[in-house]
Parts: C-alpha cells; sequence; structure tokens
C-alpha cells in the first residue's frame, strides 16, 4: 500500500487560511513572496489577488501580507 505524502504545494483555497498559510511560511522559510511561489511553484499574481480579496496587501519591508 502506497502511502500518500503531504505536501506543501498544496494551498489553501480560502482566502483567510490562505493568509495564515502564506505568512507563516514567509516568516519562517522564504526571505520574500517571489522565493516562496518559485519553491512551491506557486502563482504570485493569483495569490495576491486572492488575498486583496479579503484586504491584506504584500508588504516587501515586512515580508508579509498586512
Amino acid at each position: 500500500m502506497k502511502v500518500m505524502e503531504r505536501t506543501d504545494k498544496m494551498m489553501p483555497k480560502d482566502p483567510v487560511m490562505l493568509l495564515s498559510y502564506v505568512n507563516l511560511k514567509l516568516r519562517d522559510f522564504y526571505n520574500n513572496l517571489d522565493a516562496l511561489c518559485e519553491e512551491l511553484d506557486a502563482d504570485r499574481s493569483e495569490i495576491v489577488e486572492k488575498l486583496a480579496g479579503i484586504d491584506y496587501h504584500y508588504d516587501e519591508e515586512k515580508n508579509q501580507f498586512v
């Protein structure tokens, strides 16, 4: 029987959960949003657009969505 491994490439679809997930990754693992997107093969514009929908915007200085 094959055991399925959890992958970080599965980002949450819900914007609030996505916010928490992305900010945690930015805080703990990545120096900027571009590095996160490259490593996780994520669409930067999709993340930015989805989080803008709940009034959060990427702050490069803080390296988080605020």
